[in-house]
């Protein structure tokens, strides 16, 4: 399994990942799911993935030899980050098609991409295993891909628009640790990374299991939840019962 979750700010976009794999079918117990995109100096690009592990592969050498390549449509000749949405749509129904016909399974996978194209607002997409995608808006200003019911309260309750970059990777990490709590298929190495509006570059954490960061944040958190819930008002005295059941002596 896996959770991956890209959050789009006025600042930039924060993007974060897990990377436990399927350690059946794929016989690998960790992977990278998040992608940096050589690209020219004009953008900056990058891709997160949830799902069959070799169709991802298959779409990451794909899309960068189309740029080696100079191929008509490639990471560098668009103009538009849909259009680069887009054109990835595109390769990855390509790739699934061909897997599907050879193996009689559909080795589906879901991408998330983000990014900045100079003279644009960064921005994300997500793109399904049949190439339409949809993107952030001003009322849900985050994707998820793959496991993501345990980690979604958190993101509703404290990410907007305006919260700092460094605010919303703190956050990203309390929802990465929520759904690790409640699965333990999504696992660390955690990767970070802030990507600042028109900075074209990005910064890049990964945080093993063991790492003191990532340990203290699981710690306050769960510190600062039982002291909440502690703090809760007493239902019992506060709340009149609408009836008391007999109580029958046996």
């Amino acid at each position: 399994m896996t959770y991956c979750i890209g959050i789009s700010l006025d600042d930039g976009l924060v993007l974060t990942s897990d990377s436990r794999t399927n350690a059946g079918i794929d016989h690998v117990s960790t992977y990278s799911k998040m992608h940096r995109c050589e690209t020219n100096p004009d953008r900056s690009l990058f891709i997160m993935s949830a799902g069959n592990l070799a169709t991802t592969q298959g779409v990451i050498h794909q899309i960068r030899r189309d740029v080696q390549e100079g191929a008509p449509r490639n990471l560098n000749s668009l103009n538009y980050l849909s259009d680069i949405a887009e054109y990835l749509g595109d390769v990855l129904v390509s790739r699934i098609r061909k897997h599907s016909e050879m193996a009689g399974f559909v080795p589906e996978s879901t991408l998330l991409l983000g990014g900045q194209l100079k003279g644009r607002n960064p921005n994300l997409y997500m793109i399904y295993p049949q190439g339409n995608y949809i993107t952030t808006s001003d009322d849900t200003r985050y994707l998820q891909i793959g496991e993501s019911k345990y980690g979604k309260p958190v993101l509703d309750r404290f990410i907007s628009h305006n919260t700092s970059l460094e605010d919303a990777a703190i956050c990203s990490l309390i929802s990465m640790d929520s759904t690790m709590k409640s699965n333990a298929s999504v696992g660390p190495p955690i990767e970070v990374l802030l990507y600042k509006r028109d900075s074209y570059c990005a910064e890049h954490y990964r945080l093993d299991a063991d790492h003191p960061y990532l340990l203290s944040i699981r710690h306050e958190w769960a510190n600062q939840l039982y002291k909440g819930f502690r703090s809760m008002p007493r239902m019992i005295g506060s709340v009149l019962p609408d009836n008391i059941s007999q109580c029958n002596s046996i």
